[in-house]
């Protein structure tokens, strides 16, 4: 049996498991990805806020960024390395690799 989630249900998932993990924004741009991942596949994901708290990392800026890789991009559109989502222009999230 699934229930279908919603942006809503997705946001309250993260809300009551790790409110922490990533900001409101973060986690609507994430599930418009995942979401959209699943119509190009035809497959449905099963929501795993754990698993997708291990797949995906939300960066404030390129700066965190790359403190944390040890890089020196100047923009997120010069990762090329994996998937990058972004949210607002300036902040993003990354699938972990």
């Amino acid at each position: 049996m699934k229930t279908t989630v919603n942006s809503y249900d997705f946001d309250r998932a993260f809300t009551e498991c790790r409110p922490s993990s990533f900001s409101h924004a973060g986690r609507k741009a994430l599930f418009e990805y995942l979401e959209q991942t699943e119509e190009d596949i035809g497959e449905e994901f099963e929501l795993d806020v754990i698993a997708i708290c291990c797949d995906f990392t939300e960066y404030e800026d390129i700066a965190e960024f790359n403190k944390n890789y040890n890089t020196e991009y100047e923009d997120m559109r010069e990762i090329d390395e994996t998937t990058v989502i972004d949210i607002d222009g300036e902040s993003f999230i990354i699938q972990n690799y």
